[in-house]
Formats: C-alpha cells, structure tokens, sequence
C-alpha cells in the first residue's frame, strides 16, 4: 500500500508590475497637392458617368459622379456602385480629394485656389490665450492667406510613466479695413505627437484691404510642466490666384492629400469630348438626326435626306462627323484652309450613316459599325491624321471637283467597265503578295474601357493557317474602343490579305480616264485572263433595246446562263439589262435602256459560268495629257456581310482557264558547276518548252531512287543546286490557272556526276630563274570553278633530272597554294618541279604537269660537306622516331600504329610493319657517322643548304599477291598515294656545339637556302593524313658550301715594322672535320704605294682572320710604306 504525504501550498505569488501607458502617435502632419489638367480642346460634353446619368454640371451630384471617371494610378476615386447624390464615406478608394472642372466654354471662370504666385513671411511666434497673434496683409493684390500653425509637440506624461495626449483649440480671425474681427476658421487639435505637427489653412480674402489676421489660443495654456501643448504661428503666404480662364479648353483641378500617394499619381479622366456638328433636319420632311446618349452614335431616322444643312454640335462617336470637324474648325484643326463650302458635305455624311449602322457585336449585341474614340494630344502631319481618322471608317479622303470628298470602302455595284477596246495595247497587268507571305493571325490593339488598358483581339483564318501557318500580323486599332469593332478589322484584314490582294494597271484615254475616280468600282473584262472575249465597242445602235457588237467571229455570244448586257451610256452611267436574244452580232435585250447607247461605247457581257474581275480604284494619275493609268485593287462586294454576319461567300467565275493543261514536252537537262558565294557548286539545269497559256509548273524530282522532291516554278526551267554522283529521275507537269495539275507528266532520267569529276591537269607550265636562289614557276588558270573557287595549287620537288620523277615520289616544296593562282616563287633547285590541281572535294588532277632544271656545275663555292644518310653503312643510323628502315626496298618509311602484342591472328595480318594504320607522323634525325648529328664550322658563317631528298608514296597494303586473279586486275601499278608528304628540316646555332649547351633555334622547313650559324643539325619530317598510305625515303641528305668571297683593304701605313692585319670578316680555312686544318686559306694580294727601287714586303702568318704584312728596303731593313690588299677566300664569319 502506498502512502502519500500532501502539503497545504505556500501563498500565491504577487501581481505583475504596472506596465506605463502610451497613446499613439496619432497626429502627423499633412500636405496637400493641386494638379491642374488640360483635359480637351472644348467644348466638351462632360464626363461620361455624369453625362449617362443626366446630371447637371456645377452641382456637387455632378462633380462626385465625374469622380468615377477619374483614374488615380488606375483606381477611381468614388466606385462606381456609390450613389452620385449622396456618396458613403467608404465608397470613396482616395478621402479629401477636391475637385473642380471646367469644360472648354468660351465665358467659362476661372478656378479658385489656383495659385499663380506665393510669398512667404516669416512669423514664429507662440499663441498663447491671453496674447493672440495678428499680422497684416497690405498688398491689396491677394487673393487669399495661408496660415501655418505648428506644434513642437502634444503629449501628457502622469508620474506612472503613462504618456497621454491632449487637446487644443484654436480661432483664425480676419478684419478687412478695420472694420472688426470675424471669426473664420475654428479648429481642435486632439491626439498626441512626440514631434513637430504643422496644419495651413488657406483663407480667401473678400473685403477690402488692409486686411488683418489675428490668431487665437482657446484652450488655457498649460501650466503643468507635464503638459506640452503650445503652438506657434510660423508664417503665412500671401496667395495671388491664376486669373485665367483658359477659355474653350476643357480642364479640371485636383486636390490629392500627399499621405495616400507614395509619388504622383498617374491620372487618367474618361470623359466624353468635343462637340461636333452633326447633320440638321433632313429635307422633305425626312426627319433629324439624334444622338445615342449611351453610345454617342448617330441615329437617322429612315428615309433621311440630307439638305447640305449641319445642325447644332453635340457629342458623339461618328468618326466622319469628328474627321468633318477637325477639317473645319480654325482653332485646332485646319478651318483657317478648309471650309464647308470646299467639302463634299452629302459624301461625308453618306460615310456617316455607313458608320452608324448597328451591326452585330460578336457579343449578343448590336453597336455601330465604326465608332471613333480618341484623345489627340499631339500635332501631327495633315496628312496622317486625315487619314488615320478617315482608316477608322475604312475612307479615302480625295480631291475631285474643287473639293474634298470621301470615298468609302461600302457595298457598291461597278459604275464603269473596261476591256482592251478601252486601255492601251499594254493591257491589263496584274501583281499581288506571295501566299505564303499573307497573313493568317491578325491581333488588334485597341484601349478597353473596362480594364483602362491596351488589349488584344485576336482573329485567325483557320485554313490559312492549315495551309500556311500561323503568320502574325500586329495591327493597331486606331480611335478604338470596342473588341467587336476590333474584331471585325481584323476580319477585314484578314479578307483582304487572302481575297483582295490583287492589283491590277492599265492605261485609258482621257474619255474614260477623266470620269474615273479611285474609290470607283470597275469591271474589268480581260480575256487574256479569262479565256473568252466577251467585251469590246457598240459597232450599231439600233434602239434602246437592240444593239450590234464587234468582232463577233472572235467573241463568246452565249443565249444561256442567264446572260447580261451592260453598256456605259452617254451621261457616264453604267446600265446592267438581261440578254432576251442573239442573233449573229445584234443582241437584244429584254428591258430597255434608259438611254439610247453611243456607237463605239463599250460594251460588256456575262453569264452565270463567266462574269468580269471587280476592282476598286486606288489612283488616277494623268499621264501626257491623253493618257492616264488607272491602279485598282481587286474587290468583293459580299464581303461585307461575310465579315459582320459570317455569311457565305459566293463564288465568281471570273476564267475559264481550268481545264486541265497538257505537260510540256522536248525536257532536257544539263549539269555545271557554278560559283555560289564565292564556293563551287555542282547544279543541274532542267529545262523544257513553254505551254501556251501556262505560268506555273510542278517539278518532282528524285535522287537514287529517294524520296520525290515537289516544287513549284513559274518559268520553264529549274535548277538543282549541290547534285551528287548517280541517277536523278524528273518529272514535269503542268499547272492551269486555277493551280490543277495536268492529267500526265514529262520524265526524263539523268546520271549526274556531281564533282566527282577531277580537275583538269596543270597546263603552260613554264620555269623562270630569277637568281641562284629562287625561280619563278608559271602556269594557266585551271578551268576547272572547283580548283579556281576552294581548290589548291599543289608544287612538289624530285631531284631527278631524268624525267623520272612523279608526284608520289616527290615532296612539297611550298604550302599548296589557292586554286586561282597561276604563278610562284619557288626554291632553285636542280630536279624536276611538279604540279597538280586539287578541287574544293580533294580529288586531285589525273595527270601531272612538270619542269625540269639541270643546273650546271658550278666551282665557285666551296662545298664544305656532302651528306647522304642513305650511302651509310648500314643506311639511315640517325636517330628514328615513328620511322623504320625497310631492308627490303632499303628505304626509310613511317610505321605502322598498332601494339604488337595485340595481335591475335598473325595470318590476319598482311604486314606487321603497318599494323595498326599508318602513324601520321615520325621523325628521322641525322647522325650516320661519329659526330655525323651535327655539321660544325668551327666558327658563325652564312652556310648555302641545298636538300637532296627522294621519296615515294605507296599504299603498303596493296601487295600484287593481294590483289586475287591476275585475270581481274585493271590497274598494275596501284593506286596513286597523294595524303603523304615528306619535308627536310634544319636547326642551327651559334654557340660551339660540342660545349654541352648549345642553344639552337627551332627546326624550320628548307630546300635552298642560306643559313648563318656555327652548329647546323638535320631532320627528315615524314606525314600521312591517311592511315592506308606510308611514304619511303630511298635518298637523304644535303649538300653545305661557302660562298667565294673578296675583302679589299682601304690604304694602311704599315709602320716601321711588322704590320697586323686583321680582317673585317673571318673567311672558313678548314676544321679538322670539314676538308681539314687550314686547308682552305684566303689568298692575299698586296698593292704597295710609295715603293722605292729595291723596296719589297714579306706576307706572313695567313689564317683566317688575317695576316702580316712587313716592308723593307734593299738593306733588309723594316721601311714604313702605304698598302692596300685583297683576300679572296670562302665563307663570311662573324
């Protein structure tokens, strides 16, 4: 049993300390900010919200509706659900905003509180309740006072440590003339603040000066020293108020409290703009136009008639009753030029009532066809905004008549025709954008009111796009606010780019040149284009219904079909009749004309299976007085209802050229090589005979039995660029005019070479020493593009002189060099030089081309050593490196790559020397005999180097025992190794070689050359770019002499004695090695002046530095006479 022992508990523990007590920090001083706006030009309807709530302009109801329409860093200030009358305090996103407008009258006030001007002065004094404070104001200029009051600080502190604010109270009074203090302004201050707290109140003086004003302290001052609550007036402004009324602009003033806006805010104001006219009472009694109040489009009753009579300005959307104000009004648009009277008045509003048409939305709802909402801020070109304006309503302003008309992009039938009896015997020429160049995706910019931001509609062509991709075109809705009317451009773009892209020229007379107008709808009747001739001129009138043609024997007369007759009557109008018979050449119709038709008039006819190309003209333009070419582009009259209603297009046969074409015949091809930014390339030429009546063909053509390659081309030839070795199959068909293949096709197969083929050889290889040293080789330009344009120029060096040598036993003499070279300068050396082309595909010419130099001997230079490493015994006993020597040919070869050890079948293995692959480079280093690694002179001289090098290249692998029945061999000489080269290298130095750091230079190419220096060492270079091809070496050496060399001496005194000579230059004399110890000393001659009879000079001491000269007399003894010598020698030291 377990036991518990339990206590009573100590007592409870004491109550937390009291924690002082600190009311906020609750008054901060406040600044305000007044932004004055230039809204418009005036005068404007108002703002929008105001406006559809029928509110009136001045009263407090009208300026808090406006308030919705007022965007502060895209917030309005009062949401747009707050009743205008009376708004809550929390409807309002900004509090203590002021807010005034005025609206472009021409007898509009000003703004109050506007300033223009401020002067500050100074007061800081403390108000207390027993001393008010009063200043006056004498410039009787001022419009009104700015009081600044300031409190160091409000706030309480009880002996608890508690932190309380207070509250203070105060009076502005003002006293105009001394007529007695009226008490303005009466204010209290409740909070605390531990820092300074400033307040300005603005007082509009309305008495007459001097004006008096006096501050007050209410509230007892504080005679606790734990009360701080006194407060000072610091200064006051003397306010001069802007007195202008910017008459007839439209603005507003704002008033912002600075403690909600962390910067100035951005504004933005939806207003409703200028007022513009808009067409007056309609005559006949056809009623007067109005204005949506909503949409500010334009209503006309039906049946309206416009009288040339514009009515009183109003607000609305019509953008050809805004482009017609901006033309006329002399204040901001172009009225001080253009007037009513220079206008085509009925055209614009004709352009009016197209605009204002309600049309479906693409919402569920109807709107406008064309609405113009826009905010011009900045000048412009006439000319641009003219047209920007006039593009909102897809209109054309011109000039016609001695005034300015619209011509609108509207529902119209053809006014006027042409065929080749009325243009020029150019014809009709026609040019339009690539299909695959038009645009599928159109995305329209335009300003959404709801968002207040630039938004995207975006309008796709479906199949366009499943034929050609999505190509993107930006658009920019200029005056547009309305996704539907947005779409519906886009739309409209997206048609004309895929269905009225067509230009077509030609040139009229002046008959029908002057009647013409762009904007015109025409008929064009080309029967080139057609297939038919259906057009020409009236050759007899016999009576409004009855008239005989032209050329009847040429021209399609079809009684089927349902067959019309149009004619261009003599007042200029065009007049469509149906066809009720023909006979021959006289057609009769079934309604007659309104008037009797002119001889040589034109004339038109169509049927249901071809109807004449409509175009809308774009430019009239006088040519030489008789002549004008008319610009016009293709044009679909059911457009319209297609872009607003979706309605199906309907189709209109404008040719007959559909049948199908035969394919053309007599198909030929031709292979070249041509040049192709600056590279060499093989391409095959495919041509063929033209089909009458056919500008596009379909070439497919294929390589080895590939894939079919489809194009399309408009001329009757094709080129394939880049063509290899093999077969290419052709096939050529023929397209008709509605893109329909013909039934056949035209083949042809070809075997191409591509640039298989190889250069030609090298020709007019000629050799032209220009010194000891160098030659000048000279040979014609290849004709081959693919040697001339990334070929090479290959010069290799044999020294057989018995015509033996070839271009596989010889070695580079130079680096090849570019294709289109024709001349070099090469190394002189006795041997045959031999050249081959080598093309951009590094095959080398067939054949070699070569020169051969015998040089005759020459016993001038004395030849100091004559090295062969291949007449050792044994051959080559230099240093290898890469490189064996073959006893079989006796030759030096590079080896092969591969491990030995890795070899697991050995009768695998046709040759262990080149298992493995031949390595790409070895080295061979001189040293036959005892001190044969290096050629000493014994002192620095220029040392002439002439190589004597022989070489071949092979394949090693290609053994004849290899090679299967001798019946199969073609070929018994093998292939021709050319990716191996072979090259002789030298290094030299000028310190004594045997002294055990030498310092040489680095080994460099020769086969010719002078060479200064003391130490010479050699090495043969043996390369393969091919693991299959190897290079021997069967001769390797070089042979070393010394210039013959002639020192003269200018006059000396040889003094009384023996004289020293010395030398400019050492002259070589021999070492123990090179032809032995003073074996070859200089000659010296002497050339005494001054000589007396019996006078003679001893030569003494002759060594390659120098000698000594002593003169004597006939008594034997030394004589001091002038000399001159000369020393003929080898060699030049130093």
């Amino acid at each position: 049993m377990k036991k518990f022992i339990r206590g009573a508990g100590g007592p409870p523990p004491p109550p937390p300390p009291r924690q002082p007590t600190r009311t906020p920090d609750t008054l901060h001083s406040r600044q305000f900010a007044t932004f004055l706006d230039l809204l418009s030009e005036g005068e404007i309807e108002g703002f929008a919200t105001a406006s559809k709530e029928g509110l009136t302009k001045g009263t407090t109801a009208y300026n808090n509706a406006a308030l919705k329409d007022i965007f502060l860093n895209n917030t309005p200030i009062l949401r747009s659900t707050a009743n205008s009358s009376n708004p809550a305090a929390t409807d309002f996103n900004f509090q203590d905003v002021g807010f005034e407008p005025r609206f472009g009258t021409s007898n509009q006030t000003k703004i109050s509180g506007i300033e223009s001007s401020s002067s500050v002065t100074g007061v800081g004094v403390t108000v207390t309740a027993s001393s008010p404070v009063t200043r006056q104001i004498t410039n009787s200029n001022v419009d009104a006072v700015n009081v600044t009051i300031t409190f160091p600080q409000i706030q309480k502190a009880t002996n608890e440590g508690d932190l309380l604010g207070s509250t203070v109270q105060l009076k502005i009074s003002v006293q105009y003339n001394s007529g007695g203090f009226t008490d303005v302004i009466t204010d209290t201050f409740t909070g605390r603040t531990a820092d300074a707290y400033q307040r300005d109140y603005r007082i509009n003086l309305t008495g007459s000066f001097p004006v008096d004003i006096r501050v007050s302290r209410i509230t007892a001052d504080s005679t606790d020293t734990s009360l701080i609550d006194a407060f000072q007036w610091t200064s006051f402004g003397e306010i001069i108020d802007d007195s202008n009324t910017y008459a007839n602009s439209a603005y507003s003033s704002l008033r912002l409290d600075s403690m909600q806006f962390s910067s100035i805010p951005s504004r933005k104001f939806r207003i409703r703009g200028v007022k513009v006219r808009i067409p007056g009472a309609g005559a006949n009694s056809s009623g007067t136009p109005s204005v949506d109040s909503t949409t500010g489009r334009i209503i006309y009753p039906n049946g309206y008639i416009f009288n040339g009579v514009m009515g009183a300005a109003q607000w609305c959307s019509c953008p050809s009753m805004i482009l017609l104000d901006i033309l006329t009004n002399s204040r901001y648009g172009f009225g001080d030029h253009i007037s009513d009277s220079t206008l085509d008045l009925f055209s614009f509003v004709t352009a009016s009532k197209f605009a204002n048409t309600l049309v479906s939305d693409g919402l569920g709802g109807q709107e406008a066809r064309f609405s113009c909402n826009v905010s011009i801020q900045s000048s412009s070109e006439a000319f641009d905004l003219i047209n920007e304006l006039a593009g909102v309503m897809r209109c054309m302003p011109i000039w016609t008549a001695g005034s300015i008309t619209m011509t609108q992009d509207s529902p119209s039938t053809a006014s006027y025709l042409f065929n080749l009896s009325n243009v020029t015997e150019d014809g009709f020429s026609y040019s339009g954008s690539s299909l695959k160049q038009r645009h599928t995706v159109i995305s329209v910019s335009y300003f959404n009111m709801d968002s207040q931001e630039i938004d995207y509609e975006v309008v796709e062509d479906a199949s366009a796009i499943a034929k050609f991709g999505s190509i993107v075109k930006q658009v920019k809705a200029f005056a547009c606010t309305s996704r539907g009317q947005a779409a519906r451009l886009g739309k409209a773009i997206l048609f004309a780019e895929q269905n009225e892209s067509e230009v077509c020229t030609f040139a009229t007379s002046i008959d029908s040149g002057v009647v013409v107008r762009p904007g015109t709808i025409i008929s064009v009747a080309d029967p080139v284009r057609s297939g038919l001739r259906r057009g020409g001129k009236i050759k007899s009138v016999q009576s409004t219904t009855q008239i005989t043609v032209d050329d009847s024997a040429n021209t399609d007369l079809p009684t089927t079909n349902n067959p019309t007759l149009s004619i261009i009557l003599p007042d200029g109008t065009l007049e469509t009749k149906n066809i009720s018979a023909i006979s021959g050449a006289v057609i009769t119709v079934s309604e007659a004309f309104s008037q009797t038709p002119n001889v040589n008039t034109n004339w038109l006819l169509q049927d249901d299976t071809v109807q004449s190309q409509l175009f809308r003209v774009i430019t009239v333009e006088e040519q030489d007085g008789c002549n004008y070419t008319i610009t016009a582009l293709s044009y679909v009259n059911e457009k319209y209802a297609f872009i607003e209603d979706g309605a199906t297009l309907p189709t209109r046969t404008v040719s007959v050229l559909n049948e199908l074409k035969d394919p053309p015949n007599a198909l030929i091809a031709d292979e070249k090589i041509v040049i192709i930014n600056n590279q060499a390339v093989s391409k095959l030429i495919i041509s063929w005979q033209p089909v009458s009546g056919v500008t596009q063909y379909q070439v497919n053509y294929r390589y080895n039995n590939g894939n079919f390659v489809s194009t399309t081309v408009s001329s009757p030839d094709f080129e394939i660029f880049n063509t290899n070795i093999g077969t290419y199959e052709i096939q050529v068909f023929s397209y008709n005019t509605a893109l329909e293949l013909s039934a056949t096709s035209t083949n042809l197969t070809f075997n191409a070479v591509g640039k298989t083929a190889v250069p030609s050889d090298v020709t007019g290889l000629s050799a032209e020493p220009i010194n000891e040293k160098l030659v000048r080789l000279r040979w014609n330009l290849s004709t081959d593009l693919d040697v001339t344009h990334g070929g090479r120029v290959y010069v290799r060096h044999s020294t057989l002189t018995n015509g033996n040598g070839t271009f596989s036993n010889s070695t580079d003499l130079i680096e090849a060099l570019a294709g289109n070279t024709t001349s070099a300068e090469v190394p002189h050396l006795e041997g045959e030089y031999i050249l081959k082309f080598r093309d951009d595909g590094g095959r080398f010419s067939a054949g070699e081309t070569s020169v051969i130099i015998d040089l005759p001997d020459n016993q001038a230079p004395l030849i100091t050593q004559t090295r062969r490493e291949d007449l050792d015994s044994p051959k080559f006993q230099g240093t290898k490196t890469n490189v064996a020597f073959d006893a079989t040919t006796n030759t030096l070869n590079l080896v092969g790559g591969g491990n030995f050890d890795s070899i697991t079948d050995f009768d695998a293995v046709t040759s262990l020397d080149d298992f493995g692959g031949i390595v790409p480079l070895g080295t061979y280093d001189f040293g036959g005999t005892a001190g044969g690694d290096t050629l000493d002179l014994g002192g620095v001289f220029s040392l002439d180097l002439k190589r004597h090098f022989l070489t071949e290249a092979f394949y090693p692998s290609d053994l004849f025992d290899s090679r299967g029945l001798i019946d199969d061999i073609s070929d018994f000489d093998g292939a021709t190794a050319t990716e191996v080269n072979a090259e002789m290298l030298v290094r030299v130095t000028q310190d004594n070689p045997s002294s055990g750091s030498p310092t040489y230079s680095a080994f460099q190419t020769f086969a010719n050359g002078t060479y200064k220096g003391r130490g010479f060492q050699f090495r043969a270079k043996l390369t393969s770019n091919d693991v299959a091809q190897d290079i021997k070496v069967s001769q390797l050496g070089y042979t070393a002499s010394l210039q013959r060399r002639t020192e003269q001496g200018n006059v000396t005194a040889s003094g009384a004695g023996a004289k020293a000579v010395t030398f400019t230059n050492p002259f070589f004399v021999g070492t123990s090695s090179l032809l032995g110890v003073n074996s070859n000393l200089p000659s010296v001659g002497i050339n005494a002046q001054n000589m007396a009879s019996g006078d003679f000079f001893e030569v003494t001491n002759i060594s390659g530095t120098g000698f000594t000269v002593h003169f004597k007399n006939s008594s034997n003894a030394s004589i001091d006479r002038n000399f001159t010598y000369q020393a003929v020698g080898f060699g030049k030291g130093g």
